[in-house]
């Protein structure tokens, strides 16, 4: 397969070296590769309906496809993922850019088969995230990869721990965690909340559609403004520190082991690393390079056991967690998704401090992949 140019190094290029980077497609007389690479042009430059639209076209044409890497891999990925973006799937080709892995893509959409023929791998991961809307096809996926012929990660029927409310009910006995009250309410339900509490539609993410409601007024005017079927409500956890602001951690975790991704501090309770100001304030960049330095001796050691029991529970061989340290010495995690960004995309120059310490979680990936292709060999 002629391999195409996966997201990192589009996301490096000037927007208007993507825009020639159109007309050089064009000319391609591969079409399926053509499609798909627009498909990441268009992610590149945020365009998700142009985006989505010509990976569409590209998986009537072929659902098997390469991303640029080694010439000569350490190990053979093979990603099975769904159709739609990164808000979809793992995005496995921003973990993988500086290591030695080889990144295969197939393409599952719903009652599909298997092609005739798949690329040599050494291991297998399942993208496809959790939600509603990807259920069917993750139980699909399961049925397929009970028979896969080599070892494969992030099992579909793992994946459907990340659910919000089933999160809750598998993570609320641990000690030293706090998780909200998590539960799904449908259209036409008795409204019998204890307030405050936050409320989401199903299947949404970045806070679309997210909001604080502290009384039954506040909630019916939810419900006339943000229409859904069903939505998620949690228990509201009032974890702002004692400065005001309020302080997101992600960390991801690979085979049980923490890693940190990023400290996000907000004057929002909503926390977003891009809307969060970090770009532009030295003393919160200064705070999150001190804790990304003593990670491991720091966070790490003091949640450990808390981290360890979370893992276990949940099963993923790789999943991120957003979450918080509480006033009383508890964690507060507020989501786990096998598909949140884990990237080294942020400016060198603003944040120095971060390449050394992506690459870490980076290694530990591949480190992971090469130890199960080696356990799987040994038997």
């Amino acid at each position: 397969m002629v391999p195409i140019k996966g997201l990192p190094a589009l996301l490096r290029m000037a927007p208007t070296a993507l825009t020639d980077m159109v007309a050089q497609v064009a000319s391609s007389n591969d079409a399926a590769n053509s499609y798909l690479q627009m498909f990441y042009v268009g992610m590149a430059l945020d365009q998700s309906s142009f985006a989505l639209e010509m990976q569409a076209m590209a998986l009537e044409h072929r659902r098997l496809y390469r991303i640029k890497g080694p010439d000569i891999p350490k190990v053979r990925l093979l990603a099975i993922m769904g159709p739609g973006n990164m808000l979809d799937n793992t995005p496995l080709d921003l973990l993988i850019e500086n290591t030695g892995v080889r990144l295969d893509v197939l393409f599952i959409r719903p009652g599909d088969d298997l092609p005739a023929t798949l690329p040599d791998h050494d291991i297998a991961f399942v993208a496809i995230g959790e939600g509603d809307k990807s259920a069917a096809l993750l139980s699909q996926v399961g049925r397929i990869v009970d028979d896969w012929p080599r070892p494969v990660l992030n099992p579909p029927s793992q994946i459907q721990h990340c659910a919000r409310d089933t999160c809750y009910r598998l993570l609320k006995d641990i000690e030293g965690l706090l998780v909200p009250r998590t539960w799904r309410h449908r259209v036409g339900e008795d409204c019998r909340f204890e307030f405050p509490v936050t409320i989401r539609p199903i299947d949404t993410h970045g806070g679309n559609g997210m909001s604080r409601v502290n009384d039954a007024l506040e909630l019916a005017h939810y419900f006339a403004s943000v229409t859904a079927a069903e939505y998620y409500v949690a228990q509201y956890i009032d974890y702002q520190s004692p400065d005001g602001k309020f302080r997101k951690i992600r960390i991801v975790l690979i085979e049980g082991k923490p890693y940190i991704c990023h400290l996000a501090i907000s004057d929002s309770w909503i926390v977003h690393y891009l809307s969060a100001g970090m770009d532009t304030s030295a003393d919160k960049r200064e705070e999150e390079a001190q804790l990304m330095q003593t990670f491991d001796t720091g966070f790490a050691s003091k949640y450990q056991r808390p981290i360890e029991a979370t893992a276990l529970q949940l099963g993923l061989d790789y999943v991120t967690i957003d979450c918080a340290e509480l006033a009383d010495g508890r964690l507060l995690i507020f989501e786990v998704d096998s598909r949140g960004l884990v990237h080294a995309q942020d400016s060198v120059e603003l944040y120095p401090y971060k390449p050394p310490v992506m690459q870490k979680a980076f290694d530990a990936f591949e480190a992971m992949l090469i130890r199960r292709v080696q356990s799987a060999a040994s038997l």
